[in-house]
């Protein structure tokens, strides 16, 4: 199994924590940079969301600056404050994932934008092994990264409430 081969089959949860399982770890200075993302489709209700909504990605600073959801806009990228989102709004209402609400949600950011971090980078032991992971400041989220390769990430978004484990990749931003 390789990550491509999960990217293009809409596995179950337990494949690719099989296959994420299987990964090395990913230490905090791997983690620095910025990071463009993209979902891994397991059935989840937020499957889809964040790339109908122009997201692009993260940007690890530092272990203590850390921007966790950076949205594409005109001529650029926007750091959003997570803490204004209305995660638990969108595992409850699968149906907001939509063009018209996506077009809302652009327009709006402006008002969500922040230039604080909104996150920091932790070592912490998941799924039996030490590896990096993102531990947000106003959610009770923590998003725990495993290695694919040099230029590549897996991450696992964990959600205090939320069922079924929340997955992405994250690829080094090169531009």
């Amino acid at each position: 199994m390789d990550l491509a081969t999960l990217q293009s089959t809409a596995p179950a949860t337990e494949t690719v924590f099989a296959f994420y399982d299987e990964l090395a770890a990913a230490d905090v200075n791997f983690m620095l940079g910025r990071w463009r993302g993209e979902g891994l489709n397991t059935g989840h209700p937020l499957d889809g969301v964040l790339e109908r909504f122009g997201w692009f990605g993260k940007a690890f600073v530092d272990p203590e600056r850390v921007h966790p959801l950076l949205f594409k806009k005109r001529g650029g990228i926007r750091a959003l404050n997570p803490g204004l989102m209305p995660m638990n709004l969108a595992l409850r209402c699968p149906w907001l994932n939509n063009d018209v609400v996506a077009a809302m949600f652009r327009v709006l950011q402006p008002l969500m934008a922040t230039r604080a971090p909104r996150a920091r980078l932790r070592t912490v032991e998941f799924r039996g092994q030490c590896t990096s992971a993102m531990v947000y400041d106003q959610l009770a989220i923590i998003d725990v990264f495993r290695k694919v390769d040099d230029k590549t990430l897996l991450g696992v978004m964990d959600m205090k409430g939320m069922e079924q484990a929340f997955f992405f990749v994250l690829r080094r931003d090169q531009s």
